[in-house]
């Protein structure tokens, strides 16, 4: 579990900031990324504050075509287990499917950090496990907030297939 502080009754909700990680690679990736941009603005007590452009990258430990992948910062009162739950919510309407691990995907939401938090629990572990090893992670996420990711992270990636393309 985390060590997140308990609301007394009442209390408002703490705001926290939440990158969220957004990939797709089956139909209009492009579209679906937009949709869930939309979708993520939307959540209850959510702002969404930033969005990369998008990217689109080489499958890495999956197959299919090529993803496109951005990153959202957004300001949320959800709990870190309610806001993932929102995103497979998100993914559901976007008629994703996980027949077995890493399968293409219509729509792929990741929390990838929440403050400077480290929950690790069965369903959630943040910081995300793999974005370090990921340049279609790190990227978007350096556009959007560089002080998040060190240069040694993106020197490590340099030799993964990506494109930056356009806003989202």
């Amino acid at each position: 579990m985390s060590d997140l502080p308990r609301r007394s009754a009442g209390e408002a909700p703490a705001l926290t900031t939440a990158y969220i990680g957004l990939g797709a690679n089956l139909g209009d990736a492009p579209a679906a990324l937009r949709g869930a941009i939309q979708a993520l603005a939307a959540l209850p007590g959510t702002q969404l504050l930033q969005c990369s452009a998008l990217y689109r990258s080489a499958p890495v430990d999956a197959t299919g075509p090529d993803f496109y992948n951005a990153v959202a910062a957004l300001r949320t009162s959800l709990p870190p287990h309610e806001l993932l739950a929102a995103l497979q919510s998100i993914e559901a309407a976007a008629g994703r499917e996980r027949p077995y691990r890493n399968a293409p995907r219509t729509l792929d939401l990741d929390v990838l950090l929440i403050d400077d938090q480290v929950i690790h629990t069965p369903t959630l572990t943040v910081p995300h496990p793999r974005m370090r090893e990921r340049a279609f992670v790190l990227l978007p996420l350096a556009e959007i907030a560089p002080a998040r990711v060190r240069a040694e992270w993106l020197q490590a990636v340099r030799d993964q297939r990506i494109e930056r393309l356009e806003a989202v």
